[in-house]
C-alpha cells in the first residue's frame, strides 16, 4: 500500500482508489472521493458500496469536494475525521493553514489575519491553498464552521440560533443555507436523524473527538497526569482510563475542558469523549481545535510503527503501547513557560514550581470543578516579574521573564503558523534558552513529529537499556514518537504511573 504522506501529496488516483476498495481507515482525512452518479463526497472507509473508478474524483479537502458541487455523505459523515497527518509532517503553508483556520483565526481576524499570521498576501495564500488543497481559505474556513456546526447541532441541545454563532455563522440564514447546501438538509433534519441530543449538564458541551486507531490513551494520560500543575490541571488515573481536565485561556472568554482517554485497538473506531464548559460559545470550535493538539489526534500511528519497527531495538517498544501519540498542548506559550521551568530539574520540581506560579500570578477563574482554580499566567504577567523574585537561580528566572516578553510582544509565536526552523531561531536567539528548550517546544507546543532530544537524561538511560547502539538518524521523520517510546519504556509499572521514578526521567 502506498504510504499515507505519498498518497496525499500526490493524490495518485490508482492508489486512491485502492485505498477506498480496501477501506482503509488510514485515509480517512487525508483525501476524500466524490461520486459523480450520486453527487456525494465520502472519506475512503465508508461503508457504502464500492462506486466505480469512472465514476469518482478524488479531492485534497472537504472544502474542495464541496466546492466542485458535492454533499457530504449522510452515511459516513465525512467531516467526522481527523486531519491529514501531512499538516504536521510535512508544515507546508497550507497546513499551517489549517491547523489556524481550525482554531478560528479566519473567523475572528479574517482572511487578512490569516495570511498575515502566515507572511504572505491574501492573493498569494489563496493561490497556495487552492494549488495544495482544492479551495481557498474562505471555503476552508466555511467547511469547518459547517463541521463544528454540525457537532453542535446532533450533540448538544442548544437552540440553532446560538449555535449558528457558536459555529462562526454571521447570521441564522447563512447557517441554515450552508448545512442545506453541504448535508442536503435542516439542522432540525440533523438533530432527528442523529437520535436524541445529549443534553448539556453544568454548562457543558459533550462531544467526540475523532483520533486514528490504534490510540494508546492511558500512557497519554500518565505522560500529561505526572507533569499536572495544580489549579490548571487535574488528572484521575485508572488502570483502563484516564480522565484529563483542565482550565482554557481562550480568545473570546475562559473555558474548561475534560478528556477521557482510553486505549483503542487498531481497526476499532476511535473517538474520545470530550466535555467543553465555556463562558463564550463563540470559542467551540477553538477548544475543540485545542483538544485534539493535546491528543496529538491527526497522527498516523501506523504509518509511523511501521517506520520505526524497522530498528529492532525500538520494535519491543512499539508492541507494548500500540499507537503511542506525542503529548502536545493547549497553549503554546504556557508549554514555552513551563518549559524553562523544567530545564536541570526534575519534572516534580518543575511541577511545583509551576504550581507556585500559577498561585501567585495567574487568573481565578471558577471552573465548577474543584481544584480547577486558575488559568495559567499569561506572558505578559510572567515577562512583568522580578526574576529576583523567582524560586529559581537567578539566570534561569531572567530566561523566563526574557522568553515571556519575547511572547509577549510577537517576537516569538507559537500558534502553528510560523515556520517552524524560524520559531526555532527566534528562540535561540534568546538568552537562557538553548538547544533542549527549543527543540522541547517544537515537540510539543509545535506539534514537530521529528525532534529528538540526545542530551536528556531520561533518552540517555533509555538508550542505554536498550544498548546504546541504535542509530537514531534512521528514526526520522518520526524521532517525536520514537522518544515518546524511550521515556515510556522508562516507567517501572504500567499501572504506576506517578512514581517518583516517573517524575525524574523527562522534561516539563
Amino acid at each position: 500500500m502506498t504510504s499515507l504522506a505519498t498518497t496525499a501529496a500526490a493524490l495518485d488516483p490508482e492508489a486512491c482508489y485502492a485505498a477506498v476498495r480496501s477501506r482503509d481507515r488510514r485515509f480517512d482525512g487525508v483525501f476524500y472521493i466524490a461520486v459523480s452518479t450520486t453527487g456525494i463526497y465520502c472519506r475512503p472507509s465508508c461503508p457504502a458500496r464500492t462506486p466505480a473508478a469512472a465514476n469518482v474524483t478524488f479531492h485534497r479537502s472537504a472544502a474542495a469536494a464541496q466546492e466542485a458541487g458535492y454533499r457530504a455523505c449522510k452515511r459516513c459523515l465525512p467531516d467526522a475525521v481527523p486531519g491529514s497527518p501531512d499538516w504536521d509532517v510535512t508544515a507546508t503553508v497550507a497546513g499551517r493553514a489549517m491547523r489556524l483556520i481550525s482554531d478560528g483565526v479566519v473567523d475572528r481576524e479574517g482572511v487578512d489575519g490569516l495570511a498575515g499570521r502566515l507572511g504572505y498576501s491574501n492573493r498569494h495564500l489563496g493561490r497556495l491553498l487552492r494549488a495544495e488543497l482544492g479551495a481557498g481559505p474562505l471555503a476552508l474556513a466555511r467547511t469547518q464552521r459547517a463541521q463544528t456546526a454540525r457537532v453542535l447541532v446532533e450533540t448538544t441541545e442548544l437552540p440553532f440560533a446560538d449555535i449558528a454563532f457558536a459555529s462562526g455563522f454571521r447570521s441564522v440564514r447563512q447557517f441554515n443555507d450552508t448545512l442545506r447546501e453541504i448535508y442536503a438538509t435542516t439542522p432540525s433534519g440533523l438533530r432527528g436523524r442523529r437520535g436524541a441530543a445529549r443534553r448539556r449538564e453544568s454548562g457543558s458541551i459533550a462531544l467526540r473527538l475523532a483520533v486514528r486507531a490504534p490510540f494508546a490513551g492511558v500512557a497519554l494520560g500518565r505522560f500529561l497526569a505526572v507533569r499536572a500543575v495544580t489549579g490548571v490541571e487535574q488528572v484521575e488515573v485508572a488502570a483502563d482510563r484516564v480522565v484529563y481536565r483542565r482550565t482554557l485561556r481562550l480568545p473570546h472568554a475562559p473555558g474548561a475542558l475534560r478528556v477521557d482517554l482510553v486505549d483503542v485497538a487498531a481497526g476499532e473506531p476511535a473517538q474520545l469523549d470530550v466535555r467543553l464548559t465555556l463562558t463564550d460559545l463563540r470559542d467551540t470550535a477553538t477548544a475543540l481545535s485545542r483538544a485534539r493538539r493535546l491528543v496529538d489526534a491527526d497522527a498516523d500511528p501506523l504509518a509511523v510503527a511501521e517506520h520505526l519497527a524497522r530498528d529492532p531495538a525500538l520494535a519491543p517498544l512499539l508492541a507494548r503501547h500500540p499507537g503511542l501519540r506525542v503529548p502536545g498542548h493547549v497553549d503554546g506559550d504556557e508549554l514555552a513557560v513551563r518549559a524553562v521551568l523544567g530545564q536541570q530539574v526534575s519534572v516534580a520540581g518543575a511541577r511545583t514550581v509551576a504550581g507556585r506560579l500559577v498561585a501567585e500570578t495567574g487568573t481565578p477563574y471558577d471552573s465548577g470543578v474543584e481544584g480547577l482554580t486558575h488559568l495559567f499566567p499569561d506572558a505578559a504577567a510572567i515577562a512583568d516579574l522580578d526574576p529576583a523574585s523567582l524560586p529559581m537561580p537567578r539566570a534561569r528566572g531572567r530566561a523566563l521573564t526574557g522568553l515571556a516578553g519575547a511572547l509577549a510582544d510577537g517576537r516569538v509565536v507559537l500558534d502553528r503558523g510560523p515556520d517552524r526552523d524560524e520559531v526555532r531561531r527566534a528562540l535561540l536567539a534568546l538568552p537562557g534558552i538553548g538547544p533542549w528548550t527549543s527543540d522541547y517546544i517544537a515537540l510539543r507546543a509545535l506539534g514537530h513529529p521529528d525532534v529528538f532530544l540526545p542530551t536528556d537524561v531520561g533518552v540517555r538511560h533509555a538508550l542505554a537499556a536498550l544498548g546504546g547502539a541504535s542509530d537514531t538518524a534512521r528514526w526520522a521523520p518520526w524521532r517525536s514518537y520514537a522518544l515518546l517510546h524511550l521515556w515510556t519504556s522508562l516507567e517501572p509499572d504500567p499501572g504506576r504511573a506517578q512514581t517518583e521514578r516517573a517524575n525524574t526521567t523527562c522534561g516539563q
